[in-house]
């Protein structure tokens, strides 16, 4: 027992000042998403946010949105600690008391009306639920970046997805579809779910540039007889370092090389046109990559 709250003490010092910076810039953001263009005018926010925003607005006025966020939330920290150790929890925990704590300020404290609607976009369903969700996805992917999480049914996810037989991903669609489909019967009205999930398709695919990277990188491979006239034009007009192998086709039982190398998704057209003037017969194949660790670029 006591060696192991020493090891999680010893974790502490791993503690990044800068990282917990960026995270209360995060979750200051998720604020500004859920109190100023969403919650206004009745949209709601995915995972425990959306929950949060549900249950503030059908309890009495002293249980507020920030009070919601950090009684929800913070559990399910606790309850993901072991199995995804105590940085991640620490740093998903602030970040949720940083975003419940703006969303405090701004709602009660700064000078700024945002009880019925939007300071930025009025009433605009449309624009509140396409900027919240930008907004949002913004502080999420930012959250995500610096090794923490700010809403509490991702670790949920992460403990029972795989018990259930469904991936990380769907265990979160499927709570916020449940979500949406509780808010509607509710309130009676399909309005507000239906333009909550244009925000949460928003949200989602903000926090996939944030994380992966506006400029997202392609890994090509291609099978050629050729391949060191080719490997010899990409190198000289990408500067890119090249992996070679040599392969053999099932059926046709020839030996021909394959070439591997990575490059961005602006470069892929140029890429197609050098490999099929020296081999109008290459095969290439070109596929997303989430991230890449390391270097083989050249330094020119």
């Amino acid at each position: 027992m006591k060696s192991s709250i020493k090891t999680n003490l010893k974790r502490f010092k791993h503690v990044k000042f800068s990282t917990m910076l960026w995270l209360a810039l995060a979750g200051s953001i998720n604020a500004v998403a859920a109190t100023m263009f969403l919650s206004p005018v009745n949209l709601y926010d995915s995972g425990i946010s959306g929950l949060s925003m549900l249950l503030w607005q059908i309890t009495p006025d002293q249980f507020s949105f920030s009070l919601f966020l950090i009684i929800l939330n913070l559990p399910l920290f606790l309850f993901g600690l072991k199995k995804q150790g105590v940085l991640f929890t620490l740093y998903s925990a602030w970040t949720v008391l940083i975003f419940s704590t703006a969303s405090y300020i701004i709602s009660y404290v700064l000078p700024i009306d945002v009880s019925t609607s939007s300071p930025f976009a009025q009433s605009d369903l449309l624009l509140c639920a396409i900027f919240g969700g930008l907004i949002s996805g913004i502080g999420s992917g930012l959250t995500i970046r610096f090794g923490a999480v700010i809403d509490g049914i991702e670790v949920l996810a992460v403990v029972f997805a795989k018990r259930i037989g469904i991936s990380v991903g769907t265990f979160i669609m499927i709570f916020n579809v449940i979500l949406y489909v509780v808010i509607g019967c509710i309130f009676q009205s399909w309005e507000l779910p239906l333009y909550s999930i244009i925000a949460y398709a928003v949200a989602l695919k903000t926090i996939d540039y944030i994380v992966e990277g506006f400029d997202r990188e392609k890994s090509v491979m291609i099978i050629t007889e050729n391949s060191d006239a080719i490997c010899s034009r990409v190198s000289e007009e990408f500067g890119h370092g090249i992996t070679q192998f040599d392969v053999k086709g099932y059926y046709s039982q020839e030996i021909k090389s394959a070439i591997y190398f990575v490059v961005n998704r602006f470069q892929v057209p140029k890429l197609k046109s050098i490999v099929l003037e020296i081999d109008s017969k290459a095969f290439i194949t070109v596929s997303d990559i989430s991230d890449v660790l390391g270097t083989s670029v050249k330094k020119r």
